[in-house]
């Protein structure tokens, strides 16, 4: 069977060059990796991964835990997670916690046993112990779609403060006074973001008022729930404009709003949804929504990963946050 050893006196190289250029190519010169990869074909090597692994103590996969896979928001973090990762040859391994604490901890601790390169997740609730033992264990932890205070933990996410501010700013804008937030758990940091921000901005309009109605979940069908709610209302104790906490809370309340309701969508009270999925611009009356680039997130999230392989706490950028940007569309502008 051919070695790397063999691979490395054909080429005239060091088994160490070989063992860069199979697993980090962009360390060594291209004239050198012409070199070798000629002398792999020539040879007929297939590296070993199952023994390389066991050797090294890790897979050549990376952990993503996101809150629910079936929200298009996150499918698409997961596609550009898997798009970085397969330009390092690299997999993904996509699960999903379905917003629950005790699962998103048990697909940490089979994470821990598969001895992953690093986990990228977004957490269910503001208990980051499980996550502070897993990355004290070894396993890199890049959060997702989230930051905390200090440097325990690298993070890639979108400002949703500012962006719960510009959906509720521009509500207040065309006019609109009685708004309703719609959305939970509470618990969940992002939601509890988003809410801060649209309470800043009817802070600073007078007359202003902002009603929470907690949902159970980021779903469609909690969205519709909320919207009955509200169209069941007397026409006077009626908002006149939502702020949903995301696209499928917003899509669900919509819902509600168009069947047999007679609430007239952006007439009777307008709408503003969160994340700007592909299904916003398509509903019976596209939504208005704050857009987050998913794609880039996912992206940027398995980078800051390579990042903290090469340099454990080093001088890179550890906290990479993006800027939100409000998409105005018939909900709204009607």
């Amino acid at each position: 069977m051919v070695s790397v050893r063999d691979v490395a006196a054909a080429a005239s190289v060091s088994v160490g060059t070989v063992s860069n250029v199979l697993n980090r190519p962009a360390k060594v010169s291209p004239a050198t990796v012409e070199r070798v990869m000629q002398a792999i074909a020539e040879l007929g090597f297939v590296r070993n991964d199952a023994a390389r692994q066991l050797r090294a103590g890790r897979s050549r996969s990376i952990g993503l835990v996101v809150l629910d896979v079936g929200n298009p928001f996150f499918a698409e973090v997961a596609r550009g997670a898997e798009d970085r990762a397969a330009e390092e040859g690299m997999s993904v391994l996509l699960v999903n916690s379905d917003e629950r604490e005790e699962r998103q901890n048990a697909h940490l601790e089979l994470f821990r046993e598969q001895r992953v390169n690093g986990v990228l997740v977004t957490p269910s609730s503001d208990d980051l112990g499980p996550l502070e033992r897993l990355q004290g264990g070894g396993i890199p932890v890049i959060l997702v779609d989230r930051e905390v205070a200090g440097d325990a933990f690298a993070s890639v996410a979108v400002d949703d403060v500012e962006g719960g501010y510009l959906a509720t700013a521009h509500l207040l804008a065309i006019g609109r006074r009685r708004l309703v937030f719609v959305g939970g758990p509470l618990s969940i940091r992002q939601v509890a973001d988003r809410l801060e921000g649209a309470r800043r901005a009817v802070a600073e309009v007078d007359g202003a008022t902002l009603e929470v109605v907690e949902t159970p979940a980021l779903t469609v069908l909690s969205g519709r729930a909320a919207g009955e709610r509200l169209r069941e209302r007397p026409l006077d104790e009626r908002p006149d404009a939502v702020f949903a906490a995301n696209d499928l809370l917003a899509v669900g309340v919509l819902q509600a709003f168009s069947l047999l309701s007679g609430v007239r969508v952006p007439e009777d009270i307008a709408l503003v949804g969160y994340d700007d999925i592909d299904f916003a611009s398509a509903t019976v009356v596209p939504l208005s929504s704050v857009r987050q680039p998913a794609h880039l997130i996912g992206y940027s999230a398995v980078d800051l990963l390579l990042k903290e392989l090469d340099d454990p706490g080093g001088l890179h950028d550890r906290a990479v946050r993006f800027q939100p940007e409000l998409v105005v569309r018939e909900s709204t502008a009607g």
